[in-house]
């Protein structure tokens, strides 16, 4: 359930209505928002008489959560989460964009990409060092000197860094070197991987499962966010439907659905979502005209020859051409995409 604190409470009044909680033994989590504190109170409700706590000292009101996930809904946080690492924010009113090549593959070829997406206007540097193939043949990626080379490149140009975690065992490593952790849509209910990751203070990135319902991808929030880490960020890229005329099914409709539902920022990953490059520019139109807080780009200087998801990988022109078309879509809607956009 969730407890609505009066604007006026006071400090001392909020850390009462905590520990009557605790003593019920309830998993208590705060949200300050803009004008009242709200706590969202986990555990045994069905013998709780909510009369008991709506009669403490400086609470408004009290409100029962009925559906599943808690604490990404919007009954516990009304007004959006903005995720603010160093300069960039995510989820208020810029899009912002998180281009990269699908695995890193060499210095030069990390360097080269970075100098390019930053140029055009992306903030975050995508890049895959721990990879996860359908085929054990294929690239499996280069490791922690993958993520050494994707950190000193983003470093060179003024870039954070995004990178996936395989499991468990790879987040230590993974903190060291990445500003935001990604959860591929392969572990996105890999439990103990998000136990794990809730337990972490740095930002996640949470993509949408193959075949998962929008519900299954909140309550897999859940778990992040019921550890500890509020830093959560969903991505929509695309599932597996009858379809076989691009490599999944990009659902738009989920952007503005997750938004309604949640609080969280709302990432689309067109690559992912089409497969095929000449598809990735429209539905990333599509997405910031649906509202997304940004966007994930696979961007390659030679596709042709990448390592790994060449044919979905779009030059450097046409992510310039992309981002310039993006930034006006962005204001049409009373958005934009920041500073540096490709003029």
């Amino acid at each position: 359930m969730v407890i609505v604190m009066r604007e006026d409470a006071s400090e001392e009044q909020v850390q009462h209505v905590i520990s009557r909680l605790i003593d019920m033994n309830f998993d208590i989590h705060r949200s300050t928002g803009v004008n009242n504190t709200v706590l969202g109170a986990i555990g045994e409700v069905h013998n709780i008489d909510k009369r008991n706590i709506e009669v403490l000292d400086g609470v408004s009101e009290v409100i029962r959560i009925t559906h599943p996930y808690k604490l990404v809904g919007r009954t516990f946080q009304p007004d959006d989460t903005i995720i603010s690492i160093k300069d960039v924010q995510i989820g208020g009113d810029e899009v912002v964009v998180m281009a990269g090549p699908c695995s890193v593959e060499s210095a030069s070829q990390i360097d080269a990409i970075a100098e390019v997406v930053k140029q055009a206007g992306a903030k975050i540097l995508r890049g895959g060092a721990f990879k996860p193939r359908s085929s054990p043949y294929s690239f499996q990626g280069l490791g922690e000197k993958g993520l050494q080379l994707l950190r000193d490149a983003a470093d060179r140009h003024g870039l954070l860094v995004v990178s996936e975690v395989m499991d468990k065992t790879k987040i230590p490593v993974l903190l060291e070197y990445a500003d935001i952790l990604q959860v591929g849509a392969r572990n996105m209910q890999n439990y103990d991987l998000l136990r794990q990751l809730g337990k972490a203070r740095k930002p996640v990135l949470l993509k949408r499962g193959l075949a998962a319902t929008i519900e299954e991808t909140l309550m897999s929030a859940e778990y992040l966010m019921a550890g500890g880490n509020y830093q959560v960020m969903l991505c929509e890229r695309g599932i597996r439907t009858f379809e076989n005329y691009t490599r999944n099914t990009m659902d738009i409709s989920a952007i503005p659905v997750l938004q309604k539902l949640s609080h969280l920022p709302v990432i689309a990953d067109p690559s992912h979502g089409t497969g095929i490059r000449n598809k990735v520019a429209p539905m990333a139109r599509a997405a910031v005209a649906a509202g997304a807080s940004g966007l994930m780009i696979e961007v390659h200087h030679d596709p042709d020859n990448a390592k790994s998801d060449g044919a979905q990988s779009l030059f450097p022109e046409q992510f310039a051409q992309l981002m310039r078309e993006c930034e006006m879509i962005a204001q049409a809607i009373g958005k934009h995409l920041g500073q540096g956009a490709a003029k």
